[in-house]
């Protein structure tokens, strides 16, 4: 969080960051995710582990929640940790910030492809290059398997 604390937008940077939502805690599931990590109106760090030890995820403005479109805004950025941090802002090409399906989230797309995803047991998911934000795959692999998930926001 320290690392990323640099990135975030400067009326964030002095604000206590709180644990909403954890695999270790809360279990590998996308609907306890957007029930227990969603604080309407807060910003949501989504901070991912997979079993290769690569660490990624994803800034959003807004609350991860469950939507019929895209939502949030250009401050919804993807970083990945390999081994130094990056950070993958948005290009203004579209606006495919988040949508939350029952069964899918993503962050970032075009072209039929999405920056990051995770399907509904947040077991699997997959970063590919996408248009909004001209990022690289967050993963060692298109295709990755979660070890372990948190979404922090602020209280």
């Amino acid at each position: 969080l320290s690392q990323l604390g640099l990135h975030l937008p400067p009326r964030l940077t002095q604000q206590p960051w709180h644990l909403l939502y954890c695999t270790g805690r809360d279990g590998f599931s996308l609907r306890t995710l957007y029930r227990t990590g969603a604080q309407p109106g807060s910003p949501a760090l989504l901070l991912i582990r997979d079993t290769e030890a690569q660490a990624f995820g994803a800034f959003s403005a807004t609350a991860l929640r469950c939507s019929n479109g895209f939502y949030g805004t250009g401050e919804t950025f993807l970083f990945s940790f390999s081994p130094e941090l990056k950070v993958f802002r948005w290009t203004g090409r579209n606006s495919f910030f988040v949508k939350g399906d029952v069964d899918l989230l993503m962050v970032g797309g075009g072209s039929g492809r999405f920056g990051l995803w995770l399907d509904e047991d947040l077991h699997h998911g997959g970063s590919h290059p996408c248009e909004t934000f001209d990022n690289e795959s967050l993963s060692s692999r298109e295709q990755f398997c979660v070890q372990d998930l948190e979404v922090w926001g602020l209280a």
